[in-house]
């Protein structure tokens, strides 16, 4: 008895990627990881990550909810798949120039195309180590971008990955409010910002503002050329000053 516990306990806690396709018991498969997998990213483009349910799946694809649970454990497992496959859409066949930041400037452009495509990745809750077999494809792809970077040490490199990705996160969040924003609305607030600027009482705002910084305060708002821009241009500051060789230490007094 405790034996068969035990087991239920450990398949309970095995991730999605460590377990078969679907049980061995059973009759012959009807559906397939990938199919369950196609459905939920169909249901979260239309209607968010709050729109993908084991039922709501089964309703997709025209079958009962419990037999998808021979597929996947619960929702954690289609929400594991859902952003394993939309890591798969990152293109990792480019060539590195051997210039860290180009290239993971390059990087993070082409993962905040899929963040873009599928907004519903900046809902899924932020989780240490939520990597699948394509996640670690991107990652081994990041880390050999950093190879070049001298006296960086393994943890860091993780770390700069790790800050390279929420600031992708951040930056397409970002982008994706302001598009969802009425027009009306956004020039509202732009007429009040110019507005409070112009009276005086925020002298380096309104210096700010007259030198062009508002157009890449919204990293997003405009055309595509110009938010694109401005992206990479605040993550290749970002990545400069990560990369850069620690300062030394002040001398002891």
């Amino acid at each position: 008895m405790a034996g068969k516990a035990d087991r239920a306990a450990a398949t309970e806690t095995a991730l999605v990627w460590e377990r078969p396709e679907r049980g061995t018991r059973g009759p012959a498969p009807e559906r397939s990881r990938e199919q369950l997998t196609e459905a939920a990213i169909g249901l979260a483009d239309a209607g968010g990550l709050a729109a993908v349910s084991v039922r709501q799946v089964a309703r997709e694809l025209g079958t009962g909810p419990a037999s998808l649970y021979r597929y996947v454990a619960g929702r954690d497992d289609l929400v594991d798949l859902m952003v394993d496959t939309a890591t798969g859409e990152i293109d990792l066949d480019a060539e590195l120039t051997g210039d860290p930041v180009t290239d993971l400037v390059a990087l993070a452009t082409r993962t905040q195309r899929v963040h873009l495509r599928h907004p519903w990745l900046l809902e899924v809750p932020p989780e240490a180590l939520r990597v699948g077999p394509r996640g670690l494809d991107y990652l081994e792809f990041a880390l050999r971008a950093l190879e070049p970077v001298a006296g960086l040490t393994g943890p860091g490199k993780l770390e700069a990955v790790a800050v390279l990705n929420a600031l992708v996160a951040m930056l397409s969040g970002v982008e994706i409010r302001a598009r969802r924003s009425p027009t009306g609305r956004q020039a509202a607030q732009a007429a009040y910002l110019g507005a409070v600027a112009g009276r005086g009482g925020h002298p380096l705002l309104a210096a700010a503002l007259a030198g062009g910084a508002a157009d890449g305060a919204h990293l997003g708002a405009g055309d595509a050329t110009r938010a694109g821009a401005g992206f990479e241009r605040v993550v290749r500051r970002v990545l400069a000053g990560l990369l850069a060789p620690d300062p030394p230490a002040p001398p002891v007094r």
